[in-house]
């Protein structure tokens, strides 16, 4: 099931033809019974066109629909990484603070001396961690896709580092204090590195500002900007609108229920809430989002975010040498990616295109989780965001995230 299309081929930034190949691509996807319904939207200008496609659940049931809410994972990301920046900007924080007195747990690192060595084997940190560091995703210690099996990669999945389910996090100071057993995979600022660093901002603005990290968000950011069905849980009188989660198993590809609506992971108020993974949202909540950061931080008439904080999340932050191991990551495993993080550069919290090596031009921005794609382009003045509920335990996810872009930049008539 569809929704109406919102947009006329008299006024619009896109083509009939195009807004139509978007459609019978996703329709295909939804078909195929990989995918069992998506809801997706693509903006431009001030032209909008939402399309919503099959049901909320594998087996059948309620349709999706454009109002549906959905576990961004890590998609998150982007969104989370903002109140670190209002930290910035009413200079609570600065890019080159140690993070020490906040984050006691992260002083006089250990830094391993191979990435596959002993937890013991290790030499003093050169430095101490900073802002920049948790920042720009180099804090030298996250999710390494290629040192899985390793003492430390296997000490952060044991010790709830990174759960398996959002319900497994513990509460906010135990996790630091697991996390400070740990020693560092590299030296601070040496390597960008997935994931865990925004875990631990959500506990840094929780403690620079003594609030929950859901608090400040919604107080500087979200409610700001309308964002009235985006959080770290679904209240009782929406739980209806959030979809079955699945996980399929990658060998089969046969559907397994990873989390359900009612009764699930994100009915209640978790322990932990997840910088890098654990937003509720919509398509519109976070079309208003992205449309801020292509207007430069401007939400109407109130600025969310300064200029030059905008600027500095979407710009590349990253040398060569940090970045490089990313991009061999993403590289060499376009077998299952399709290409995903193929973008060249990372700003705060998102990937940006520093060279265009698919549809998207350079200066896009955004990320892709385990279950949809968000971004925006300046040139074009485009916003695009899929959402699944599909992790991507199969290459089906990033299919229909790939196939979704590729029409998307077809349709731009002008």
């Amino acid at each position: 099931m569809s929704m109406p299309t919102l947009l006329t081929d008299r006024h619009s930034g896109f083509s009939g033809t195009g807004l139509r190949k978007i459609r019978d691509v996703l329709v295909r996807h939804v078909e195929s019974g990989k995918i069992h319904g998506v809801v997706a939207l693509v903006s431009r200008g001030g032209d909008t066109h939402v399309e919503a496609l099959g049901t909320m659940r594998h087996d059948g049931g309620a349709p999706m629909r454009r109002d549906t809410m959905f576990r961004m994972a890590s998609t998150s990301k982007p969104v989370t990484m903002a109140a670190a920046m209002a930290l910035l900007d009413e200079c609570r924080l600065r890019l080159d603070d140690v993070v020490d007195p906040w984050l006691p747990e992260l002083a006089d690192r250990r830094v391993l001396k191979r990435i596959d060595g002993p937890l013991d084997d290790t030499v003093p940190a050169r430095r101490p961690i900073t802002v920049r560091d948790l920042l720009t995703s180099t804090l030298g210690l996250g999710m390494d896709v290629t040192s899985l099996g390793s003492p430390i990669m296997n000490a952060v999945f044991e010790q709830g580092i990174f759960p398996q389910k959002m319900t497994e996090y513990p509460e906010p100071d135990e996790w630091m204090r697991r996390l400070g057993t740990l020693p560092l995979m590299y030296q601070p600022g040496e390597r960008w590195q997935y994931h865990i660093s925004h875990d631990v901002l959500g506990v840094l603005v929780a403690r620079v500002t003594g609030q929950p990290f859901e608090t400040f968000l919604r107080e500087r950011v979200l409610d700001p900007l309308g964002m009235k069905d985006t959080g770290f849980h679904v209240p009782a009188g929406k739980i209806d609108r959030l979809p079955t989660c699945y996980s399929p198993d990658p060998q089969t590809g046969e559907f397994s229920v990873w989390d359900e609506a009612a009764g699930g992971q994100y009915s209640q108020p978790l322990a932990f809430q997840s910088g890098g993974s654990g937003l509720v949202s919509t398509v519109d909540d976070y079309h208003t989002y992205f449309r801020m950061l292509l207007n430069h931080g401007m939400h109407g008439s109130e600025r969310i975010l300064s200029r030059p904080a905008v600027q500095l999340m979407t710009t590349n932050r990253l040398t060569p040498e940090q970045n490089a191991a990313r991009n061999a990551m993403a590289t060499n495993n376009v077998h299952v990616s399709f290409g995903q993080g193929q973008h060249g550069g990372w700003g705060i919290g998102m990937a940006v295109r520093t060279y265009r090596g698919d549809y998207a031009p350079i200066g896009q921005f955004g990320w892709d989780g385990g279950t949809g794609t968000s971004y925006a382009d300046p040139d074009n003045q485009l916003t695009g965001i899929l959402l699944t509920q599909v992790a991507m335990s199969t290459p089906d996810s990033a299919r229909v995230i790939h196939d979704f872009w590729t029409t998307v930049y077809q349709a731009i008539d002008s």
